[in-house]
């Protein structure tokens, strides 16, 4: 397996990896640097990024959907990585960015057809990831993501990689805060499908490489994020990875479709039932 690189920063607009001592990061050329003041980047260089749709019991729940018969996957570009204390944009008139909570997977050795009793042996280690979401594009995508979830830097992920052999992805508890609030909490026994399965599965079309990421989905509760927030995913043996969210003065109008708030949009972002999102949405187009 590839060694694992347990942080990497930029110093003096330079990449460079090292280790987390205490309040220091320890660079593999010797200097330190006071870890409050680092600037971290993404711990991973994937090829790809592969993310899951429903996978939590809770999450099922929340929308009132049945359990699908089997996982369903989308890919996001890796110019989505983000890194430990990083900022997230909301581009100007968007309502609905929400965070999603997830365990992520990096793989070590190069997995084709791989079975379930032998998928975690190719995992090289697992990081906290925050799979954020722009739903003012969910009219847009049919079903692609790209929008939604492929925007750049919408994946803050780290702060470092925990090797796989100091990780029990069967045992652990996965917690989001909203400005210090708990907003989603789940453990790893609300997975229908844990990561083994999801991993097995994807190698059987999929060819999965060495660095790549998998995701493998968010419990209930993802809800939009505001300009000022301060979002943490933090997983229990992985640490947690944090963000804050700004306000992205960008002009979108010029091509392409819209910002627009679908009835998809308001049962994916706030979990509102199918039905009651397509009233609301018929409300504001009736004329007074």
């Amino acid at each position: 397996m590839p060694q694992i690189t347990q942080v990497r920063i930029e110093v003096d607009g330079v990449p460079v990896t090292g280790r987390v001592e205490g309040a220091e990061i320890v660079l593999d050329d010797g200097r330190r640097v006071a870890e409050r003041d680092a600037r971290y980047l993404a711990p991973v260089a994937p090829s790809k990024i592969i993310a899951v749709h429903l996978t939590y019991r809770s999450r099922v729940e929340e929308y009132a959907a049945r359990t699908p018969p089997a996982p369903s996957y989308f890919m996001k570009p890796p110019t989505t990585l983000n890194g430990h204390r990083g900022v997230v944009r909301r581009p100007a008139g968007a309502s609905f960015l929400n965070y999603e909570g997830e365990l992520a997977v990096v793989i070590g050795e190069r997995m084709k057809g791989v079975r379930i009793d032998d998928a975690l042996g190719h995992v090289a280690g697992y990081l906290p990831a925050n799979d954020v979401g722009l739903h003012d594009f969910r009219h847009a995508d049919r079903g692609s993501m790209l929008r939604v979830k492929g925007q750049d830097g919408f994946l803050p992920v780290g702060p470092q990689i925990v090797p796989a052999e100091e990780f029990d992805p069967t045992d652990y508890t996965l917690t989001t805060t909203l400005n210090g609030e708990v907003v989603q909490q789940a453990t790893a026994d609300d997975l229908i499908w844990g990561v083994a399965y999801q991993l097995a599965d994807l190698s059987r079309l999929i060819t999965l490489e060495p660095g790549d990421v998998v995701l493998t989905g968010t419990p209930a509760n993802s809800r939009p994020m505001e300009p000022g927030d301060v979002v943490a995913v933090e997983i229990s043996g992985l640490g947690r990875v944090e963000s804050t969210v700004v306000d992205w003065d960008v002009d979108l109008s010029e091509a392409g479709d819209q910002l627009e708030t679908s009835a998809n949009t308001l049962h994916v972002a706030l979990a509102i039932p199918e039905d009651e999102a397509e009233r609301r949405i018929q409300n504001r187009s009736t004329p007074a």
